[in-house]
């Protein structure tokens, strides 16, 4: 896993994505050398690099162009420009118009951020997803969960849900102090053939 502190960051992007969760996001999605993943709102890119480390191909999207410029920068600093394309556009628009993602099938969506279209997200994807294709929604807020698993089970997906509480210490005088991180929920839901 890549360090925090390697990633290219801005104060007007949110990210990196944490590396504990980075690293369950990899393991909750069944990364392979064969997969075709889709990266949605891929913020300064700390998952798009880490999923372009194994998979085959990396579709990164955001329609903030300053998270585009960074994830460039990172992708370009760890070497994997090639197997990544990165789209400035809204993810409904992105998803709707890439003849590559229609033609080869999405293995993977990770969902960083739905924009308050989260219904109709999940819903696009579906229609590009390949059978026993995963979609994984990280979020913060409550309501963003609820949203999730309510959809995904009203669409017959088999769903998981792990909420993490990471903490990571910090060496002071006198000891060690741990200082918590912002609990994250990992909602990973497989469509059945």
């Amino acid at each position: 896993m890549i360090k925090d502190s390697e990633f290219i960051k801005s104060n007007d992007v949110p990210g990196p994505t944490k590396e504990e969760i980075r690293c369950l996001i990899r393991c909750k999605s069944e990364v392979s050398h064969d997969s075709f993943v889709v990266d949605i709102g891929c913020g300064t890119g700390g998952i798009t690099t880490e999923m372009a480390k194994i998979a085959k191909k990396v579709i990164a999207i955001d329609k903030n162009s300053k998270a585009i410029e960074i994830t460039s920068q990172n992708i370009n600093k760890f070497n994997l420009s090639e197997k990544v394309e990165l789209i400035k556009d809204d993810a409904l628009s992105a998803l709707n118009s890439n003849q590559e993602i229609k033609d080869k099938r999405i293995d993977i969506a990770i969902i960083g951020g739905s924009n308050n279209d989260l219904d109709i997200l999940i819903e696009t994807i579906i229609s590009l997803l390949k059978s026993n294709g995963k979609i994984v929604v990280t979020a913060i807020l409550n309501e963003t969960k609820v949203e999730a698993i309510k959809k995904f089970k009203e669409l017959g997906f088999d769903v998981e849900i792990v909420e993490v509480n990471v903490s990571k210490g910090k060496i002071i005088d006198r000891g060690t102090m741990m200082m918590a991180q912002n609990p994250i929920a990992i909602i990973t839901a497989t469509k059945n053939s």
